[in-house]
């Protein structure tokens, strides 16, 4: 068995924000394990996953997801899957590395401190769309995360979902 958690900020003025990528692709996920898209072919592979949503701001994912090993302790921590943004990836590019995560990112920063570790799943979600021409002003990496996606950009990040549940059913 495999925990998936996706991190994010709680509350209806952060659902369509970059920071919440990791809980749009965990929305997916529990999607699909619940057959409302009976007509993925990999919906049998997810039923090997609990996922879950992180219910605390970012920057105290650590507290969210030390409780959720709690709950399931025949789940090692290697056996752990963080979905999160990733500005350090180009919006449409999506990564799945064991112990490798973001330069700069407060949430995996607090995982790895409740933890003891950063020895698990990382599933960076890029993000970063400040290169394009046509995206918003060039900002600061903590305003931008705080963003919604534009329509563009969102149409980008539902393919990139779809690719990293694909991706997590191959696990």
């Amino acid at each position: 068995m495999k925990l998936i958690i996706g991190i994010g900020n709680p509350g209806g003025e952060y659902v369509n924000t970059r920071h919440n990528a990791g809980l749009l692709v965990v929305d997916q996920i529990n999607q699909i394990q619940n057959s409302k898209l009976k007509s993925q072919n990999y919906n049998s592979k997810l039923k090997n996953f609990v996922a879950k949503k992180s219910d605390v701001f970012m920057n105290e994912s650590g507290s969210f997801v030390k409780g959720a090993l709690s709950k399931y302790p025949s789940i090692p921590v290697s056996n752990l899957y963080i979905v999160h943004d990733d500005l350090d990836i180009p919006l449409g590019i999506c990564k799945i590395q064991f112990g490798v995560g973001p330069k700069v990112h407060n949430g995996v920063k607090s995982i790895d401190e409740a933890l003891g570790t950063d020895e698990y799943w990382h599933v960076r979600v890029g993000v970063d769309n400040r290169g394009n021409p046509t995206s918003r002003e060039a900002t600061r990496g903590e305003e931008y995360v705080l963003q919604d996606f534009c329509e563009g950009e969102r149409k980008i990040l539902d393919h990139v979902i779809k690719e990293v549940c694909k991706k997590l059913a191959t696990f």
